[in-house]
C-alpha cells in the first residue's frame, strides 16, 4: 500500500496542481483529475444512498461497488496502472440480472423519483454517467482500460435497476413519464 495520509493539509495544491499516485504533478483541471473527481463523487453519492433504508442485498452490493470505485480511482490516479478487470464487469452484470429478474417489463420511460432512496439511486446513476464520460474523454488522450469504461457503463445501468427495486421496497411503483399529458 502507498503512503498513508497523516496530514490532510499539505498546501502542495495551492498553485492549482495536484500529485498523481506515481508522483507526477498535473493541473487540477486535467482530464485525469476530472475523471478521478467524478469517480469519487459517484462513490460519495453511493454513500449517501447507503444512509437510506435499503434492503440487505442492495446494501451488500453497493458496499462492494464502493470498494471497486475506490480501486478504480487508484487505477485512474496512476497512469498505466490497471486494477478493474473483466471479472469486475461480470460481477456487475450478475447483479443486473439478479435485481432485474423480478421487475416487471417497462413499456414507458420512467422518471427519477418515488421514494427518497430510489431518487438517490437515480442521482448516483447520473453521476456515474458523468464519471463514464470523463473516463472516455481521458481515454481519448491517454490509455484507459476497457474494463474501467465498461464497469462504469454497467454500474449506471445497475443504478437504474436499483432505483426500481428501491421503489418497490418502499411500497411504490415506477414513476412513469406521461408523454400525453395536457397536450392540446
Amino acid at each position: 500500500m502507498g503512503n498513508r495520509l497523516t496530514k490532510i493539509t499539505t498546501r502542495t495544491g495551492d498553485a492549482g496542481e495536484t500529485g498523481l499516485g506515481d508522483g507526477t504533478r498535473v493541473s487540477k483541471d486535467a482530464a485525469r483529475i476530472r475523471a478521478l473527481g467524478d469517480i469519487d463523487e459517484c462513490n460519495s453519492a453511493i454513500g449517501l444512498l447507503l444512509a437510506e433504508d435499503v434492503p440487505g442485498q442492495v446494501r451488500h452490493a453497493l458496499e462492494a461497488v464502493q470498494h471497486d470505485l475506490f480501486d478504480l480511482g487508484g487505477e485512474v490516479c496512476i497512469p498505466g496502472h490497471s486494477v478493474v478487470t473483466p471479472e469486475h464487469v461480470a460481477r456487475i452484470d450478475g447483479l443486473l440480472e439478479q435485481f432485474n429478474r423480478d421487475l416487471p417489463g417497462l413499456k414507458e420511460f420512467i422518471l427519477p423519483g418515488g421514494s427518497r432512496a430510489a431518487a438517490t439511486a437515480h442521482v448516483v446513476r447520473t453521476v456515474c454517467r458523468r464519471a463514464e464520460r470523463s473516463v472516455v474523454a481521458l481515454g481519448r488522450k491517454e490509455a484507459v482500460s476497457e474494463a474501467a469504461r465498461q464497469y462504469l457503463n454497467r454500474l449506471s445501468d445497475l443504478m437504474f435497476v436499483l432505483g426500481r427495486v428501491l421503489n418497490r421496497h418502499a411500497g411504490r411503483g415506477d414513476v412513469l413519464w406521461r408523454h400525453e399529458r395536457g397536450k392540446s
